[in-house]
């Protein structure tokens, strides 16, 4: 998944958790990512010793799709084991315990080179702010979202997205041409969206926001499996927030609005 979302990302490593980082500047028209796994829904065992006891953390710039090729040959390992190494430059070394066709084991082992990030520039790689929304809304099956966001990608590169509390999406485009919207009716909204929202606020009131929507598509087609929780957060003309649940791993996606 992070790697159809991130060519390059940080993977910061800390005592109980492994997060995905993906920031690009938003004032440059970049997304941001926060990707987040309990490590102890994956690993049986786990040492780590980050910088020092208060900045207990370590934090490494990696291909992804190098490390998503890697532990794919794991699929049907006894054991794996990552370990973050120096073979004359810092790597991290995945290990792969494979049971061959005489039952005796073999081991493979990929080094993928990574980048230490220096704790000077880690401020920048936080756990992004998620801005108070205008509307939040529950998000409809993600296969439907992307073949229709496809059939809109060949006639613009802009998209609107708009919500309401009455649990309504809109997905439009608007060309000198052409007009085309989706209507999606009674997604429903999160209880606390519903409760935030100002009494005299109309519930009908679209909030939207202006975006690339090749970068709709790309978080799109990063979703290999639909999530059990998917919500949408729009703050009016500035940002578009997703927030996903599969299973073990929480995925918050930020879009910027087009200026």
């Amino acid at each position: 998944m992070i790697a159809k979302l991130a060519k390059t990302c940080t993977l910061r490593i800390s005592p109980d958790k492994l997060n995905f980082v993906l920031s690009d500047k938003v004032a440059n028209g970049g997304v941001s990512m926060w990707c987040e796994l309990e490590q102890e829904n994956f690993f049986s065992e786990f040492q780590m010793e980050g910088v020092s006891a208060e900045n207990n953390a370590i934090y490494l710039e990696l291909t992804s799709e190098n490390l998503s090729r890697a532990l794919k040959t794991a699929q049907n390992a006894r054991a794996l084991k990552i370990k973050l190494t120096n073979k004359h430059f810092p790597c991290l070394t995945v290990s792969v315990d494979l049971l061959s066709v005489s039952s005796s084991s073999r081991v493979v082992t990929h080094d993928i080179p990574v980048k230490v990030i220096p704790r000077k520039l880690w401020k920048d790689l936080q756990e992004p702010t998620v801005p108070d929304a205008d509307v939040s809304i529950y998000l409809p099956v993600l296969k439907t979202m992307k073949s229709i966001v496809e059939k809109m990608k060949n006639i613009s590169n802009h998209l609107i997205i708009e919500a309401n509390l009455n649990g309504e999406l809109n997905l439009k485009i608007e060309t000198e041409l052409v007009c085309v919207t989706t209507h999606f009716k009674d997604l429903g909204n999160p209880p606390l969206a519903s409760e935030n929202a100002s009494q005299d606020r109309n519930s009908e009131q679209m909030a939207q926001v202006h975006i690339d929507i090749r970068k709709l598509l790309q978080f799109l087609a990063g979703q290999q499996v639909n999530p059990t929780k998917a919500t949408c957060n729009i703050v009016k003309n500035k940002i578009v927030h997703f927030d996903l649940l599969h299973e073990d791993v929480s995925l918050q996606y930020f879009i910027p609005a087009l200026s």
